[in-house]
């Protein structure tokens, strides 16, 4: 490791101690940073990395709610507001076993430099809880979100930190905790992303990450001559972001042939066909958390306990939660000839992936630039709310492709090496770019 990135993730280790999400995502940005800040002293002179891997402010708070039982429960609640250089703070909300603090100062530090690539004027941040709505009915969930937004109403707004969903939390969610925001606030306004299409919703959001990652990976090939149409994709996950990559490939000609879960992949050599797409739905409609059903439904194959990295495939696209996809599925992969690993979830692949990748000669997206689509769409719900007015899907989906379009551009421009494009680097430079010079511009702040 280069001294001075070795120096640097020192003092962020001893001040973050044990968030080894939060350390991974930083240590991944400023490898390709130091070396752009030493080109560029002003940026060394405002010291503007050690502010970026600070939060503006951190909230922390109780959510006491009451099951059907009439007992009461106690979970955690969060919100990270972590830059608001460009705009005001935007991040998804996940509800999850799994959220801690690390796992939130991840994906907001992420959302820093993803929203920044977007071109849009937005922030970075991220929230949720500990809570998990899997076996909960919706009246306890409806409990659990009107507990946390009448903390969360508090610290948000639409010109201060605009939330949108993530993992658990989808438009029921959304639903409950913007109904409580009205109700306290007496107010109907653009407070929350990801609503309903009949109250300020926009139209294509639930695919709209999906949609995205597929026109970026549209995006790399291109720059070799090549187009998706033929090309077999393997996806992890079965929620929205797959269902909306899944719609996508299939559209353009590829076959994709893996999704999973928890309980293991499917293997359909046939590939989706919408009908099957569809069926994603209703397995997340169903709260039960497994794919197996979907080998049963169609006369797939099903792997337990595996994970789809070991299927020969050209296009790899990680789609459910960080680090799914290994070292040692890296290696599989390219043994087996692929040619692009693009992340459409955040941090999908572990931190030795990339380099892997770019060795191997094998292009690799970054979440912060291959899933942007989804807070991309989000962005362009608050302007439809800032207007009182929607734009139809095909208006919707042309924008986002023109995004996504642009977003490569920039990450091809500062990720030239050689012959080669490094999209991590690239992304994380064009990302950061435009917040650092904000934050210069806009003082010690």
């Amino acid at each position: 490791m280069d001294p001075k990135v070795k120096a640097f993730m020192d003092k962020v280790i001893a001040k973050n101690p044990g968030e080894d999400e939060f350390i991974q995502a930083v240590q991944e940005v400023v490898e390709k940073l130091i070396p752009y800040v030493e080109e560029n002293p002003k940026y060394k002179v405002h010291k503007i990395l050690e502010k970026l891997v600070e939060p503006e402010r951190v909230i922390m708070f109780r959510v006491p709610w009451v099951n059907d039982q009439g007992e009461v429960e106690v979970n955690r609640g969060f919100r990270v507001e972590f830059n608001s250089a460009i705009g005001p703070y935007k991040g998804g909300l996940r509800f999850h076993p799994s959220v801690t603090l690390s796992t939130l100062k991840f994906l907001g530090f992420e959302q820093i430099l993803k929203n920044s690539l977007t071109t849009l004027p937005m922030g970075g941040g991220k929230g949720g809880s500990d809570f998990n709505p899997k076996g909960k009915s919706d009246n306890e969930i409806m409990r659990f979100c009107q507990s946390f937004m009448t903390e969360l109403s508090r610290h948000i707004g639409p010109n201060t930190d605009v939330p949108a969903g993530d993992i658990g939390v989808g438009g029921r969610e959304i639903g409950y905790m913007f109904g409580q925001y009205k109700r306290l606030r007496n107010e109907f306004t653009g407070v929350l992303t990801g609503k309903g299409l009949d109250w300020g919703g926009s139209i294509l959001r639930p695919e709209a990450t999906g949609y995205g990652a597929v026109y970026f990976v549209d995006e790399m090939l291109k720059t070799k001559g090549d187009k998706i149409a033929g090309k077999t994709v393997a996806l992890s996950g079965f929620g929205n972001v797959t269902w909306g990559a899944a719609r996508k490939f299939t559209e353009l000609g590829a076959k994709v042939v893996t999704i999973s879960g928890p309980d293991g992949y499917i293997y359909d050599e046939k590939g989706l066909d919408e009908e099957k797409i569809e069926y994603l739905l209703e397995l997340r409609a169903s709260n039960n958390d497994v794919v197996a059903p979907y080998a049963q439904e169609f006369g797939a194959e099903f792997f337990p306990g595996k994970r789809p990295w070991e299927r020969k495939v050209d296009i790899a696209m990680p789609c459910a939660i960080q680090n799914e996809l290994s070292g040692k599925d890296a290696e599989m992969l390219i043994k087996n000839g692929v040619q692009i690993i693009a992340e459409a979830s955040n941090m999908g692949c572990e931190a030795d992936v990339p380099e892997m990748c770019f060795k191997a000669g094998v292009m690799f997206g970054p979440g912060k630039a291959v899933n942007a689509g989804g807070v991309a769409v989000s962005g362009l719900e608050m302007s439809q709310n800032s207007l009182r007015f929607n734009w139809t899907a095909d208006e919707v989906d042309e924008k986002l492709k023109k995004i996504m379009s642009d977003i490569h551009a920039t990450c091809a421009k500062y990720g030239k090496v050689g012959d080669k494009i490094d999209y991590v680097q690239g992304a994380n430079i064009g990302g950061f770019v435009k917040v650092a010079d904000a934050m210069i511009a806009q003082g010690h702040v």
